[in-house]
């Protein structure tokens, strides 16, 4: 099952960031290992997706930060509430700053969520992504709903060439806790009514980051395809600064070490009334079967 694998794109990038990678120092002060340009592609038209075997990925964690995205807000206490922790270092790091207090991040998700008005003074991100998707702030003063027009734009003209969106909004990067890293994405619709993404990912985490972006990206499109009553096709991957973190590399050399098994497919059990409407229940994936998980710290 492995020859002509699409897992093998991503082991093969692992492999070449590893053997030929630019090795330099970088904001966190850990260091990171680096290609600039890459690309990866995934075909989801028979049911299956890119949820990697090489090792487990939680692809529940994944989807269910995508939802987030799509609800707009901008606090991490919403997270929590779904058990969903990959976004805590961050305020976490500015808290400790100001304050001066040692806390553990269980400490601090607790008070996230039991203490009156912690989460609204430390919880906030700024306009992150999911601020930027669905209430951009025009000039004018009016918020701008990018992925509700998206929609519209696929069901009335799948033809158009400007069917995207994005999250790098220059005034407000200073506010954002992290930037946008996976920042446009843009939809091709083919004339046999399957529907294409380039996601275009400007910086990569390639061992924690990119296997969930993978699903993120796969989990929107599917959403997509069925409110604009269209099948999946394509995901298309770009990278800009596609990079491992100096203390990922024996992880790395570890994933690459595994033989990619079956992909396993995912579908939408139920069409859901809305983009705002799905559920991570909505969503069912069957034959999934990797190898055990690998463990690594964040950089942040």
């Amino acid at each position: 099952m492995t020859i002509g694998h699409p897992e093998r794109q991503y082991l093969d990038l692992l492999r070449l960031v590893l053997e030929r990678g630019d090795e330099r120092l970088d904001r966190t002060g850990v260091g990171t290992r680096s290609v600039f340009g890459a690309m990866v592609r995934f075909d989801l038209s028979a049911g299956t997706v890119p949820i990697l075997t090489t090792k487990r990925v939680y692809w529940k964690t994944a989807v269910k930060e995508m939802l987030w995205f799509l609800t707009g807000g901008t606090n991490i206490k919403e997270l929590l509430r779904e058990n969903v922790r990959i976004w805590t270092d961050w305020p976490l790091a500015k808290y400790r700053v100001e304050t001066g207090e040692t806390i553990s991040d269980k400490e601090f998700e607790r008070r996230i969520l039991e203490v009156d008005g912690f989460a609204e003074k430390w919880g906030e991100l700024g306009p992150v992504y999911r601020k930027q998707w669905r209430r951009w702030l025009g000039t004018d003063g009016r918020e701008h709903d990018q992925i509700a027009q998206l929609i519209t734009t696929l069901k009335t003209n799948p033809a158009s060439r400007r069917m995207l969106f994005h999250g790098w909004n220059v005034p407000e990067l200073s506010s954002m806790a992290l930037p946008p890293c996976h920042m446009v994405y843009q939809y091709h619709v083919t004339s046999d009514g399957r529907l294409n993404c380039l996601l275009f990912q400007r910086s990569v985490d390639l061992l924690l980051g990119a296997p969930f972006n993978f699903v993120g990206a796969t989990a929107l499109q599917l959403m997509m395809a069925q409110q604009a009553d269209l099948r999946p096709g394509e995901l298309i991957w770009v990278a800009g600064d596609a990079h491992l973190y100096l203390n990922h590399l024996d992880q790395a050399r570890e994933q690459i070490s595994r033989e990619p098994r079956p992909l396993p497919s995912m579908k939408l059990v139920r069409k859901a009334s809305s983009i705002d409407d799905y559920r991570i229940d909505d969503f069912e994936v069957e034959g999934y079967d990797p190898h055990p998980p690998i463990h690594a710290d964040v950089a942040v």
